[in-house]
């Protein structure tokens, strides 16, 4: 049976790659953003894939509206299978700088608009008895960035909603009722072009950069295999799982990427709100945004993993050699440190011990980079042949 897909967001970006893959599989597709003109032309362009298609101008902010956009698929369709949150925007700025205006209507579209869509979903989804619903998040809610306080929180909160929703449809026995949260890193899209920005300089895709194909993959790929998260790309599966391991070196790390690599030092840019109020140009549709997003190499991923444990590994060993310098004072054994070093045992691992794996860790990320080199030459080698 065809597949009912309600997206919102769906104009540009991940949004639009997820419609035209959902396209190429047939589906009926119920599309959704504030820009008129270009979700019509999306629509044809599905169409034209063999997939039905109906677009519905929204704006995710107005509860009313995403209601009626339920209602129109239902109206349509006869029901939802599928429904994707896609619709987000951002602001870069500093926070004690970003107008409070601003900082709101993010979180009322990256929120808000998400809240508004599980409800009109998952009552569809809940009198049918199934259903996936689909939260596009992104990797910084899980590790946040300096400058965009607002959007990081928004994504937060995207994935404590899915946790919430997951345990009540538990305890409601809805079982065949599915949300899927989904954490892409960079991806290549206009959405940099279309943030709103007062830092004084440009926005650029922070490396690594992904193709929004990725994305749309795994989105698809969510509704026949449903899981509670899904991290995307296998540099954003290592950067998250380091982060959790090591929060506090993987932050540092970031804070430094960000302010490095987010924004350029070539060009300027003057203070705009961008998108948040007013939807971009149709010209502006897009998919991708320029940034030369790639697939997801695994060669890269084994780069990052290199990275950021070579990172971890010196932050802890830095973290033991103060720890050590301040033990110098007292004899082991005496006094009360010296009584919890005897009673240690079953409490975890001793300074050495936590020295020892710090070491192990920039063997394994001294590794990780070698075996990205030879993937590297082998490729350029096969392209060579070619």
């Amino acid at each position: 049976m065809t597949d009912v897909v309600v997206i919102t967001g769906a104009s540009s970006g991940i949004g639009r790659a997820t419609a035209l893959r959902f396209a190429r599989s047939g589906a009926c597709l119920v599309l959704a953003s504030r820009r008129e003109t270009a979700l019509q032309q999306l629509a044809v362009e599905c169409q034209r894939l063999g997939a039905e298609a109906i677009s519905v101008a929204t704006d995710v902010t107005n509860a009313d509206a995403v209601d009626a956009l339920a209602a129109e698929a239902v109206e349509n369709f006869g029901k939802i299978d599928v429904w994707v949150n896609c619709a987000s925007v951002s602001v870069y700025a500093s926070f004690d700088s970003v107008p409070l205006d601003d900082f709101r209507r993010v979180i009322d579209v990256n929120v808000m608009g998400y809240v508004y869509g599980a409800r009109s979903a998952l009552e569809v989804m809940t009198d049918q008895r199934h259903g996936v619903l689909i939260n596009v998040a992104s990797i910084l809610g899980d590790v946040p960035q300096p400058y965009t306080a607002a959007y990081g929180m928004s994504k937060a909160a995207v994935r404590a909603l899915g946790v919430s929703l997951r345990q009540e449809l538990a305890l409601g026995k809805q079982k065949h009722v599915k949300v899927v949260t989904i954490l892409p890193p960079t991806i290549d899209t206009p959405f940099f072009r279309h943030a709103a920005n007062y830092t004084g300089r440009a926005v650029v895709a922070m490396p690594p950069v992904y193709s929004p194909e990725i994305v749309a993959k795994a989105i698809t790929r969510a509704v026949r295999s449903p899981r509670p998260e899904i991290v995307v790309s296998t540099a954003g599966r290592a950067l998250v799982n380091q982060h959790h391991k090591h929060p506090k070196a993987v932050e540092a790390q970031m804070a430094v990427h960000t302010d490095r690599n987010q924004f350029s030092r070539k060009y300027h840019s003057v203070d705009t709100s961008g998108n948040l109020y007013v939807p971009s140009p149709t010209v502006d549709a897009e998919v991708e945004g320029g940034w030369k997003g790639t697939s997801d190499r695994p060669r890269l991923g084994w780069l990052i993993v290199g990275l950021v444990g070579g990172v971890v590994a010196a932050a802890v060993l830095g973290d033991d050699d103060d720890k050590g310098k301040k033990g110098k004072k007292r004899k082991k054994g005496t006094g009360s440190k010296g009584r919890r070093d005897r009673t240690r045992k079953g409490r975890g691992p001793t300074t050495p011990q936590r020295s020892a794996e710090a070491a192990k860790m920039v063997t394994r990320a001294n590794r990780n980079l070698k075996k990205a080199k030879r993937s590297g030459r082998k490729h350029a080698k096969a392209a060579r042949a070619a």
